[in-house]
């Protein structure tokens, strides 16, 4: 699929730009001539991407966009410490730079773990950074959002939010109960200097699947809901949720970075048979296309929630096209709560302010 090229440049922030598909798509951007702010977690990381992207993008003769005058930025920011995020808005909202689209991509998963990890705050890390931060992200960036040109949100989500998808079947289906976990060890325990919630349903034992699994289900949930809100705050505009589909890159990268310790080459395995012999996932590189386009093509400058999916037809073949969420991510009064309960856990107000 070829990348949609605009004529207007547009100033992207994007987060997990560091590696696989965000990278992929920051290259093509960049390509492009896009203005680019990739937040990565550390100074080392945040040079190393900016040297490979230049690299690749000064290797590629196609890339008469590309020039000095675009050269993307790399602020440190942590994910998985919402005092870094603060931060990170605190700068940019001082710099006054308007956000034409606000990707947030980043993710996590630790595959076959038996015990939760924390972030710095004490939450449990898979929905520290694949679900809080970015919700953070949002509410703090909202003024510079909203003063963008054609001003659109893009929320990476995945196919395995829903139970009844071909990888939501797979262990433990997603599920946020009555976010019991939330509820009742969230705000209060770290308040109190304990360890918040390891499972948002407040269910045991901890399940690393699991909870990645429901930090996807917290994208749809949050993506719709942020429409809502942005809807009634009179500032309406795009927010777009899309699933890759299953990318499993090629080398030591991206797939296994937080799983090694736990089976790894079964995952090997599993990738070599899903990505080679059934040919039923997607390349970093197809993916980061998707992740492109949505983020610059006109086609999707209508106002309001949509979903798009990579959905397979068959062996090697892939379809981006609009689909529906799960039954759960579709439940308003799920959203509502979700988005209220993060917003007082990170002491944010739950309404949209300028």
């Amino acid at each position: 699929m070829q990348l949609m090229t605009t004529s207007t440049q547009r100033r992207i922030l994007l987060t997990g730009a560091s590696s696989g598909i965000g990278f992929q798509a920051a290259l093509r951007l960049r390509r492009d001539g896009h203005a680019l702010t990739l937040p990565c977690r550390d100074q080392a990381t945040a040079a190393a991407t900016l040297e490979r992207l230049e690299q690749e993008v000064g290797a590629d003769a196609n890339a008469p966009g590309a020039t000095s005058d675009t050269s993307p930025v790399a602020p440190v920011c942590d994910l998985a410490d919402l005092a870094s995020v603060e931060a990170l808005a605190t700068e940019l909202l001082r710099q006054g730079e308007p956000i034409d689209t606000l990707a947030l991509n980043a993710g996590l998963q630790y595959t076959g773990a038996s015990e939760p990890r924390r972030s710095a705050q004490g939450h449990e890390l898979t929905i520290a950074v694949n679900h809080l931060a970015h919700q953070a992200l949002a509410q703090r960036l909202l003024p510079l959002l909203t003063a963008g040109l054609a001003p659109r949100v893009v929320v990476t989500a995945s196919e395995v939010h829903d139970p009844g998808a071909p990888g939501g079947r797979v262990g433990k289906p997603a599920g946020l109960g009555d976010l019991e976990g939330l509820r009742s060890s969230g705000a209060t325990g770290v308040a109190e200097g304990r360890a918040g919630f390891s499972m948002l349903d407040g269910q045991a034992p901890f399940d690393a699947d699991k909870a990645y699994k429901d930090s996807k289900l917290c994208n749809l949930l949050f993506a719709r809901e942020l429409e809502r809100r942005l809807r009634l705050h009179g500032t309406p505009m795009p927010v777009l949720a899309w699933s890759p589909g299953l990318v499993i890159p090629r080398g030591d990268g991206g797939f296994f970075r937080y799983s090694r310790r736990h089976n790894e080459w079964g995952q090997r395995l599993f990738a070599l048979v899903a990505r080679d012999l059934l040919r039923v996932t997607a390349s970093p590189e197809q993916a980061g296309t998707l992740l492109a386009k949505l983020c610059v093509d006109p086609a999707f400058d209508e106002p309001g929630f949509l979903y798009q999916s990579n959905r397979l037809q068959g062996p090697g073949r892939l379809r981006f096209e609009a689909a529906e969420p799960s039954a759960e991510a579709r439940d308003d009064d799920r959203a509502r709560d979700l988005w209220t309960l993060c917003a007082q856990l990170m002491g944010l107000p739950a309404e949209l302010t300028d």
